[in-house]
């Protein structure tokens, strides 16, 4: 379907001759093709919102719609890689263009040429269905890539055969109930902003391990849960999601630079290649996907790179992993929902948001959770943790609002405790979890029966030291009796050695769930 540009606002164009078209199809825009997403359709005219600078484009120039959504490809090879908002493979832009990516730019996700020894876990004859493994692939010494059946086919295996194939090469034949033969490859093609569908929920019942003494005793995230980390700039919420990816007892790591700085994701491609897992004693970024979309990048681009990201995570969690996605940060994203929605003249909501914020920002989230896959009915799960940047660390904003009612563990951010060096800067009084009452089986099988008693004592003692420093801070501490005095020490105790965590330090920076239980018993010594 072809049409033409009748206005251009920014990353905002308007086609007209489009009235074929569909909601959210990818089309070619201009001369150079730029990529965009049909997001508005009226009448015979369609928005667009174009992935790349619009510069240059004028009126009347074609529009060709692709007739497809706008897909990211999952296939061997996407581990250890660094993409862009919609998949396309930093790396090889910088060999194909330079430093700076181009308009127009087509590079495939996925390497055509790299052969992978595939190994068959069926035989002629199974009877197979969507999401069943069907044979595996050693992608690195890290993870094994499990090969699916793709989703809407169904049958019998016709033929399969081990050896090395691209990810285009037939590696089966399935023959479906009417007769009719379906070649099957490793590679897969998938609508970013179409969930992957699983068997059933389950309730989250065991925590993410991350080492990080506050997360992990006082406000754990559950194994399919989602986190938020909200808080002012420069109070370290890049650093707490960095040690999360680092640390997290996750089988797999999506990193999603959602309009941060350049120096941030840098800092990420240089520590991660260096970091050895403690789990595997391999290099971590070997189980690591990074989505890198700057803050210099087009604004649409951030829109879709959340989704890019959680439809990778998805694809691996239907081979029985365990994901962390890490969203860094989702207030860059509603951003751009901003400056879209406001381009195509919709009506603003609170403080110029689109009406649909919260949805969106549900939408992301639902996507998280303990699932039963299809095919195998093993588990897998998705974890979601996204950084919200509030102006001026103001909480009550839009992003920050709509975040808290639907996240069930909430790690807020203070720049008092980050000036006082205090890191991680996770404000005890703030935060909360409201998983650890579901996952108390876990709990006392795992590290001690004592362990959700000793948290609950420890968040006690640390509200009441907070009652108590107003009272010293009015008429000093002499007008506090024994025991009061007694609660000011082990809250000093806990803060400064517990709580306190040094991310730099090779000891410090991680601590199991056993000896944070022991640490915490030897803090609370004393305490009634």
């Amino acid at each position: 379907m072809n049409g033409s540009i009748i206005k251009v606002s920014g990353p905002l164009v308007v086609a007209t001759k489009m009235r074929n078209t569909r909601m959210f199809d990818m089309v070619y825009v201009g001369a150079n093709k730029l990529v965009g997403e049909i997001i508005e359709l009226r009448g015979d005219n369609a928005s667009i919102q174009v992935y790349e600078d619009t510069a240059g484009l004028k009126i009347g120039d074609s529009v060709v719609s692709s007739g497809m959504a706008l897909s990211i490809e999952l296939a061997p090879g996407i581990l250890s890689g660094i993409y862009d908002g919609i998949g396309r493979p930093i790396k090889d832009i910088y060999e194909k263009v330079g430093a700076r990516i181009s308009r127009g730019v087509t590079i495939d996700t996925i390497d055509r040429t790299k052969k992978w020894e595939f190994v068959a876990s069926v035989k002629h004859g199974d009877m197979v269905n969507a999401g069943d493994i069907i044979g595996v692939v050693r992608e690195n010494e890290v993870i094994e890539h499990r090969i699916m059946i793709p989703f809407g086919v169904r049958g019998t295996i016709a033929q399969i055969k081990n050896g090395l194939f691209t990810v285009t090469e037939t590696i089966a034949r399935v023959t479906d109930p009417h007769d009719k033969t379906i070649d099957i490859t490793m590679l897969q093609k998938w609508a970013v902003r179409v969930p992957r569908p699983f068997k059933e929920k389950i309730k989250p019942h065991e925590p993410l391990v991350t080492g990080q003494r506050v997360i992990d005793t006082l406000f754990p995230v559950a194994k399919g849960g989602v986190a938020a980390i909200p808080g002012p700039f420069g109070s370290g919420k890049t650093v707490v999601q960095h040690q999360i990816a680092k640390w997290a007892d996750a089988d797999i790591v999506v990193y999603i630079g959602c309009g941060e700085r350049g120096n941030e994701i840098c800092d990420v491609l240089n520590e991660f290649p260096l970091l050895i897992d403690k789990r595997t004693n391999q290099p971590l970024i070997k189980r690591t996907i990074i989505i890198a979309n700057t803050s210099d990048m087009p604004v649409a681009a951030r829109e879709a790179s959340i989704y890019t990201g959680i439809t990778i995570a998805e694809y691996f969690r239907d081979m029985g992993y365990n994901v962390a996605i890490m969203a860094d940060s989702t207030s860059r994203w509603a951003e751009a929902l901003r400056e879209m929605s406001g381009r195509m003249e919709e009506l603003p909501g609170e403080e110029g948001y689109p009406a649909y914020l919260a949805s969106r920002i549900a939408g992301f989230y639902e996507r998280a959770g303990v699932v039963k896959v299809l095919g195998s009915g093993k588990t897998g799960s998705v974890t979601a943790i996204g950084a919200v940047s509030p102006p001026g660390g103001d909480l009550s904003e839009p992003v920050a609002q709509c975040t808290m009612r639907i996240v069930k563990t909430f790690w807020a951010l203070s720049y008092a405790l980050a000036h006082r060096r205090h890191f991680p800067a996770i404000d005890w009084l703030q935060s909360y979890s409201l998983y650890p009452d579901q996952m108390a089986i876990w709990y006392a099988n795992h590290v001690s029966p004592q362990f959700l008693a000793l948290r609950k004592k420890a968040i006690k003692i640390l509200q009441q030291d907070a009652e108590l420093q107003e009272i010293v801070r009015l008429v000093g501490v002499e007008s506090l009796n024994e025991q009061e005095r007694a609660i000011l020490a082990i809250a000093k105790k806990l803060k400064d050695e517990f709580l306190f965590q040094n991310a730099f330090d090779p000891e410090d920076t991680f601590t199991s769930y056993k000896r944070q239980f022991e640490m915490l018993e030897t803090a609370l010594e004393g305490a009634k």
